[in-house]
């Protein structure tokens, strides 16, 4: 082939490579082939795989293939609340659970096992998307997707009663908080795919859906207190600057307190 004829397609195909190597710096949400959503801060293509980085400071990403990714579109906006889904293969089986009777079980369940409700919520979300009676292709049931197993050890005799699956699932997940000293990160992804494999691997397995699974929860945990944040402060700016001050300090207290889950209080020195 002629060289001057080459050179065209090598700078054709350099400058290519070069802009979809280059990260994406804008927030955003990276939407699947099967629907799955992952939010990140930027994005990289590396190969056959797209790197998603879910934090700003780039030291927690998913490498997701590219050929998986249908779309990408800008973050959503926080959500104001829990909200059921409604689809047409749910609403039968979510009747009899309403919006503010989850809350209630959440909030119950959090408060029995130290937890923060927000925590639970973003789990109940990627688990079960809120659905009562969902069942996974492995078995997994419930708000909390319980294995058979799991839920017999913690004495859950109906998986599909909301308070009783998010009761045990709170259980769980506030036992393998402790077992990983409060590693956020290593309990998700023993919540999902099991202590035996994060002890395999030292952590988080690389499996496409455990990383995928971990990353949504933390993307949309701190997409509440974001919004808890920012709702906080707009109602503070409408305030006296000493109310501003009392205020702050409140939220800030409270927040600071058990932002994630209540570690256990040490014990007294034996005098």
């Amino acid at each position: 082939m002629n060289r001057r004829k080459m050179i065209p397609g090598v700078l054709a195909f350099l400058s290519l490579w070069t802009l979809t190597s280059l990260p994406c710096l804008a927030a955003e949400s990276a939407v699947l082939r099967n629907g799955f959503e992952i939010r990140h801060e930027r994005r990289q293509v590396i190969g056959s795989v797209t790197r998603l980085y879910v934090n700003g400071d780039g030291s927690s990403f998913v490498d997701v293939p590219t050929v998986e990714i249908d779309h990408f579109e800008a973050a959503a906006a926080a959500p104001s609340g829990v909200r059921l889904q409604t689809s047409a293969n749910q609403t039968s089986a979510n009747s009899a659970m309403q919006s503010g009777d989850l809350n209630q079980v959440v909030s119950a369940a959090s408060g029995m096992y130290r937890l923060d409700p927000d925590l639970v919520t973003s789990v109940i979300r990627a688990e079960s998307g809120f659905n009562v009676r969902a069942v996974s292709p492995k078995g997994a049931q419930g708000l909390m997707q319980l294995m058979p197993g799991t839920a017999s050890q913690l004495g859950v005799q109906n998986p599909f009663d909301a308070q009783a699956n998010v009761e045990a699932g709170s259980r769980y997940l506030r036992e393998l908080l402790e077992r990983y000293n409060f590693d956020l990160i290593k309990a998700l992804a023993a919540y999902n795919a099991g202590p035996r494999r994060v002890e395999q691997y030292g952590g988080v397995p690389p499996y496409y859906e455990t990383k995928a699974y971990v990353a949504r929860i933390v993307r949309d945990f701190n997409r509440k207190k974001l919004a808890e944040k920012n709702a906080t402060a707009a109602t503070a700016s409408h305030t006296s600057p000493g109310k501003t001050r009392a205020r702050a300090s409140a939220s800030k207290s409270a927040h600071s307190s058990v932002p994630l889950a209540a570690k256990p209080a040490p014990a007294a020195a034996s005098e």
